[in-house]
């Protein structure tokens, strides 16, 4: 199948914020979680955000970067939705960085 450059980019596009509307509908998936399962996490996609936008001499900061990725304000989406993390979880984290 021949895509044009600019419908693959409007397609990768509409994937992208599929997938985060995805995490945003998943609120009890937690970023440790993520980080067991697949080594990546909403943070992780912020800063790949911030990156690319850097990279393309955009200047954008991490908080605004997390902003897009959570839909609120880091710290008011973690008081919100983020638990501590159990004992458990953060040793099946810490026994993936071995």
């Amino acid at each position: 199948m021949d895509l044009s450059r600019e419908t693959q980019v409007e397609i990768e596009a509409a994937t992208f914020r599929r997938f985060v509307a995805h995490l945003d509908e998943n609120k009890d998936v937690q970023n440790i979680d993520l980080m067991i399962l697949a080594n990546f996490c909403r943070n992780c996609l912020s800063k790949w955000y911030a990156e690319e936008a850097d990279s393309r001499g955009i200047s954008f900061d991490y908080s605004q970067a997390r902003e897009i990725i959570y839909g609120m304000p880091y710290d008011e989406w973690k008081q919100k939705f983020q638990p501590e993390a159990t004992e458990e979880q953060l040793s099946q984290l810490n026994s993936k960085k071995k």
